[in-house]
């Protein structure tokens, strides 16, 4: 069964339709790519898989065994998020929240998977700093170490490397692919056809015109200029 099922969607808000009639699946340790124009619904779709906007119409599952509560989300940024006052450490563990039921506090084990996440990053001399300090390559991998605090099975990233430099999108997109080998299931928002083309196993292109299939398949259909696609090659 797929991890994740999203049937026949119709997608938008307060009754206005943004996308209609979207049918896909995800299964476990894919990496799909989700491109498409401004305003296409790519964010909304996003929001609507973690139950945060209902769809207007069709419905998505999970299977596996996964829960929606437990996909890791790395959202886009704000500026307002970007001056937050609390610290790395604080931000970090703040993702096991979903996993603490009804106890007011963190256990021993999320402590501990804080801290391994934290150091695997490498974001453990950076613990007591203030987030609103760090840079904004730091502040991404801050906010991935958040997200894999919430799960080991999904996760999903609204434009991860938006507004970063060269180097450090480059680090990142290492990074995700390392997780992604080690068996994590990756949903990307990008503007990047180049990194669907080097990372991505499937892309879904959503616009004036649908394409979900294989990377390969992808890049037949966009050559043939059958994707309706306008991102940068």
């Amino acid at each position: 069964m797929a991890q994740l099922i999203c049937d026949r969607l119709t997608l938008g808000y307060e009754g206005r339709v943004i996308l209609s009639d979207l049918s896909f699946e995800v299964n476990a340790g894919d990496y799909l790519c989700i491109l498409g124009e401004n305003g296409s619904g790519k964010t909304t779709l996003m929001k609507t898989v973690l139950g945060l906007v209902p769809p207007l119409k069709g419905e998505v599952r999970t299977g596996e065994g996964l829960s929606p509560r437990f996909i890791g989300y790395l959202p886009q940024q704000t500026e307002v998020q970007r001056d937050f006052p609390a610290c790395v450490g604080e931000i970090v563990l703040s993702g096991c929240l979903n996993g603490c039921g009804r106890r007011p506090f963190y256990s021993a084990a999320q402590k501990q998977r804080a801290r391994e996440i934290m150091d695997r990053l490498e974001l453990t001399p950076l613990a007591r700093r203030s987030y609103r300090e760090l840079s904004g390559g730091q502040q991404q991998r801050v906010l991935l170490a958040r997200a894999l605090c919430a799960t080991s099975r999904m996760l999903l990233l609204d434009e991860p490397v938006s507004g970063l430099d060269p180097r450090v999108t480059a680090d990142m997109y290492r990074i995700i692919a390392d997780l992604n080998r080690e068996g994590i299931t990756v949903v990307m928002i990008s503007h990047d056809v180049e990194a669907a083309v080097e990372y991505a196993s499937h892309v879904l292109h959503i616009g004036k015109r649908v394409f979900f299939g294989t990377k390969e398949e992808y890049l037949a259909a966009f050559a043939a200029g059958e994707t309706g696609g306008e991102e940068n090659a």
